[in-house]
This record gives C-alpha cells, structure tokens and sequence, in this order.
C-alpha cells in the first residue's frame, strides 16, 4: 500500500496530555487561528468525525484507522509506520472532536455567507453538481471527478493535495460525454485516421493500426485548420461586399442609363404635342419598369448577399470562439460541423446589368408613323450608336467551312472555290450547306458587329447557336438553332423566322449591323447607313453560346481592316464599326 499524506496537525506529541488547559481556550477563537488542514484525517482528507490518538501520537477517524487496520495484517500507523505488538484500544479524543465539530461549523458559515456573493446558475450556464438546495454557478470542472464545482465546492480541488492533481477546465456540461462510451475510460488521444475521439483501451483494440495522437495534438491541429476556416469565411465576406459595391455601382450606371432614355424621350416628344403625349407617357413609364426592375433585381441579390454575409458573421464568430477555446474535447467535437463555411450561392457570374432600351422608343414612336417619320430617324441613328459600342471582332473558323470554301491562311477571307476539297470527316464541319461559322463564341450580355454585303447577290447572316445540326440539308430557323436575314437569288430581302418574313426595304442595305442581346433575347439587324431597323428577333431563350453565322454561294467573304474606297466587289466584308460622334 502507498503511504499516505501526513497529516499537519498536531504537530507532535499525543495532545491528551494537555487536553485540561487546552478546554480553557476559547473555541471560536482557536478556530479562527486553526487551518482546514489542520483538522484533516490524513486517510479520508476530511476533516475528523469521531477522532482518536494512536500510541504514536496521530490522530485519525475513529471509522478510518479502524477501517485501515481491519484491511491490514500488520497494525501500524499509517504516517510513521511504527509497529504495535497488539491493537490498540481507541477513545475519541473530545478536545479535537469539538474543534473540529467548531470548524465545521464556522467553514458552513463561511460558505453560507459567501454563496450570496457567487452567481446562481441561469440557463444556458453549467450547474454546481455539489450544491444542494439552490444550485450556483460552476466556476471549474473536473476531467477526473466529472463533475462541475461552484467557488465553495471547487475548494478541496485547490487546497487537498491528492485533489490537486485532478484535472480541471472551465465548466462545460455533459461530462460523461468525455468518456468512453465502450470503456468507460477518459477520452484522452485523438484517431487521426477516423476523425475521432479515443481513450488508451480503444488504441490497443478498435484502433490498433490507426494514427493516434495525444489529445493536445490533435486539438492544435485543429484549431490551426479553423484559423483557416476563418480566413477563408472572411475573404468569401470581402468579395461579397465587393460584390454588392459592383451592383450598387451597376445600378448607379443603370439609373444614368435609364435618364438618358427619358431626356432622349422627352426630347422627341416635347414636339409633338397632344398626339404624342400619350406615347412620351408610355415611354417614360416603360423605361422606369424597366429601371424599377432592375433595382428589384439588385436589391434582391443584395438582400440574399447581406444574408450571407451574416450567415458567415455568424460561423466567423463561432470559429473564432471555438479557436479561443481550451476545451480540447470541445473543440475536436464541435471541428466537423463548424470547419466549412455555411453553403452559399456562387456569386462569380451574377450581374446587375442595366437594362437594354434597344427599341423601346422605337416601338413607341411608330404608332405614330407619319408624323413622327422625322424623329424616328434620329432614334434610331442614336440607337444605332448605342448598340455599335458592343462591337465584337469576328474570325472565321476553318474547321467548320464548306469544304467547297477557300480560307486564306490568315483566316480573314473566305471564298467559293470550283473543286469541292476532300477534308476528313469533322463534326463541325457543314457538309452541304456553304456556311462558316465565326471562330469565336460569345454568351456575353450583348455583342455587334458589321457585314458589308454591297454587290453581292445571294447571302444570308446572323447567329447560330453551338449545337446545330451541319450535316445534310438545313433549315434556316429560330427552332433550329439560327436567327438570320438574307437576300435570296430572286433579289428578295427575308427574315429565316417560320414561316419566313419578306421585309420591304426602301432600297438594298449596304452595309448590315447584327446586334444581340443575349439576356433580352434580342436579335436586331440594321441597315448602317440609313441608320433603319431591318428586323428583330424577340423573346429568344438563349441557353448556348451563340457563333457569328454566314452562308454565300459563288462570292468571296473577306474580313479586312483597310478602306475599300467605292471599289466595288463581289464579296461579303465584316468591316470594322465606324464610330461617329
């Protein structure tokens, strides 16, 4: 057996030998100048119920020397070890009794008066499980006794010396949580291999051949993750307020938009008097929809970014309060759900755009065709200058022309050879129809370029979308995958729609813009030098990339930045945009 603590009181001597002078002392005053150590039995380590002096001169529990000797062969003290030839006759000693009994009661006292001064437990704190009565706040738990002590019961802890020794941490609850569900033993290490928890049974059994580590070092481990975790809510948190300056930023440019059109608008009107004070209305009014919309739009996306940016706030402060806790358990417990950031939508692609007005005052405008003829043309000269400025440039892609069409090795021009070539077979390739498609792809908010198309006889352009069939014979319609216009061999203007549109121009257009708006779902054909609407395309779902189309028979299309001057030649041109002021 291991030897026990020594007790600190008396210090020598059998104190029976005073025991006359020592009544006349003044109990509560000797209890004032007497430590709790001192009235400790150094078997139980509380203080003495029923004490008795052994030969030897230490004083124990009457119920615990009896208790020790009856465990024991051998009747010796227990402190010094001194052998007795034969058990010795206990009487309790009453001058410690009543010290001790004085004591008790004085430490009572002194917890009583001091507990009004410590918190009572509120919910959602970790309860003294030593209280009785009303329950006080715990200021400790130990990893040992598993259980939680207020400032009155954690006291022994801090004073005993074989209590000492226990492990303590600040209070939490559920501390049958720490051990071993299996064993009953103390999760102290952590399985690196299945993530969790484990005590020194589970390390020779269930995990023999795993990677176990201390307790310590899987909680640094970690914590040092979750200071990553943070770091990488807060860069998410950043570029989500980045995000909302760019919409608040997107509206500001839609609202400058968007009084433009209604300065242009009032402009146009203010000439016309009564008659078009209706359309002025109408116009303003769609503009402000529009704007109203689009303002919607961005509140709705700030609104969901300002959520998750709470959201994040809120598992910041979480992991940030995880990391600053010394809870080893607590913390490799709680490391699974709180290490990865709370789901969020992928803000990368979402725009605030201002909206396209492309239109809206012609459609206005035309109801009042004869007199506003005037007007109409500059709209849509203003129009024209607004949608050029999306201007996109445009090569041809060799893999996917006609073989009965010739590329020049620079890729800029393209014309119908005599001899049908042998290419291998390529599934992008069209293999009766004469197109080509533009190299580059575009899904962008909008894109316009320019086709010259002076002097040639027969051509259709527009967009196609990527998926097309280009095998065999096709047709040339929105269903198919193609938004065209084009000019037919019997000298005739049509739009591919189905059925097919015959446009009346009043005279050819030399030179024809393609503009798209891919949100809108806009496909728009100008005539560039009489600044007029050739036709639209509305209310198309674009859910591909769309390619720059062109179809010809016995022409030559060429993609030149040089001026031509008024040479006249039979060939398409995709010419540069000219911007004018």
């Amino acid at each position: 057996m291991s030897e026990l603590p020594v007790a600190r009181w008396p210090p020598c001597g059998n104190v029976g030998l005073h025991w006359p002078a020592a009544r006349s002392v003044d109990m509560s005053a000797a209890s004032c100048q007497l430590t709790e150590d001192q009235f400790l039995c150094s078997i139980c380590l509380d203080v003495f119920t029923d004490p008795v002096a052994i030969p030897c001169g230490h004083n124990f529990c009457k119920a615990c020397i009896s208790e020790h000797w009856d465990r024991n062969v051998q009747c010796q003290c227990p402190n010094c070890k001194e052998d007795f030839d034969r058990r010795p006759v206990l009487r309790v000693n009453t001058f410690i009794s009543e010290m001790a009994a004085q004591f008790r009661q004085s430490a009572q006292q002194k917890a009583s008066s001091s507990s009004s001064e410590q918190h009572v437990v509120k919910p959602g704190e970790v309860p003294c499980d030593a209280c009785t009565g009303t329950r006080l706040k715990a200021l400790k738990s130990c990893l040992e006794c598993l259980e939680s002590y207020c400032e009155t019961h954690l006291e022994p802890h801090l004073t005993k010396k074989g209590l000492k020794r226990h492990q303590l941490i600040d209070p939490v609850e559920n501390l049958e949580g720490r051990m071993c569900v299996k064993h009953d033993k103390l999760l102290e290490l952590f399985c690196k291999t299945d993530q969790v928890c484990v005590c020194m049974l589970c390390t020779v059994l269930d995990h023999k051949t795993h990677d176990v580590v201390p307790l310590k070092e899987g909680y640094e481990g970690k914590k040092a993750e979750l200071g990553k975790t943070e770091a990488d809510i807060q860069q998410m948190i950043q570029k989500r307020r980045l995000k909302i300056q760019e919409m608040n930023r997107s509206v500001e440019l839609s609202k400058e938009g968007a009084d433009r059109e209604i300065a242009d608008g009032v402009q146009v009107f203010t000439a016309l008097k009564e008659s078009v004070e209706r359309s002025q209305a109408e116009l303003i009014d769609t503009i402000k929809e529009k704007q109203r919309e689009t303002e919607e739009q961005a509140e709705g996306f700030i609104k969901e970014l300002e959520q998750e940016i709470s959201e994040l706030r809120k598992r910041s402060s979480e992991v940030e309060q995880l990391s600053r806790s010394e809870d080893q358990l607590h913390l490799l417990q709680s490391f699974t759900s709180l290490n990865t950031a709370p789901p969020t939508k992928n803000w990368t692609e979402v725009r605030v755009r201002p909206p396209s007005y492309e239109g809206t005052m012609r459609r206005a405008v035309t109801q009042l065709e004869e007199t506003l003829s005037k007007q109409m043309k500059k709209l849509l000269e203003v129009e024209l200058k607004r949608v050029q400025q999306y201007e996109v440039e445009v090569t041809l892609d060799p893999d996917t022309a006609h073989p009965a069409l010739i590329l020049s090795d620079d890729g800029k021009q393209v014309k119908h050879g005599e001899v049908k070539k042998n290419f291998p077979n390529n599934p992008k390739r069209f293999d009766d129809s004469y197109s080509v498609l533009g190299k580059q792809s575009f899904s962008s908010p909008r894109f316009y370029y320019e086709v010259q198309v002076q002097s040639v006889s027969v051509w259709t352009l527009g967009v196609a979308r990527e998926s097309i069939n280009r095998k065999g014979k096709i047709t040339l319609i929105p269903e198919n995958g193609f938004w065209t216009i084009g000019l037919s061999n019997f000298n005739k203007f049509y739009a591919c729609a189905d059925p097919a549109v015959r446009l009346s121009l009043k005279s050819p257009p030399k030179k024809v813009g393609v503009f798209v708006d891919y949100e809108e779902g806009l496909v728009s054909f100008y005539d560039v030098g009489s600044a007029a609407l050739i036709y639209s395309f509305t209310g198309c779902r674009f859910k591909e990339k769309l390619y720059p189309c062109f179809i010809t028979r016995k022409t030559v299309l060429v993609l030149v930045g040089c001026i031509l001057g008024n040479i006249k030649i039979d060939r398409l041109i995709i010419t540069p945009v000219h911007h004018t002021e």
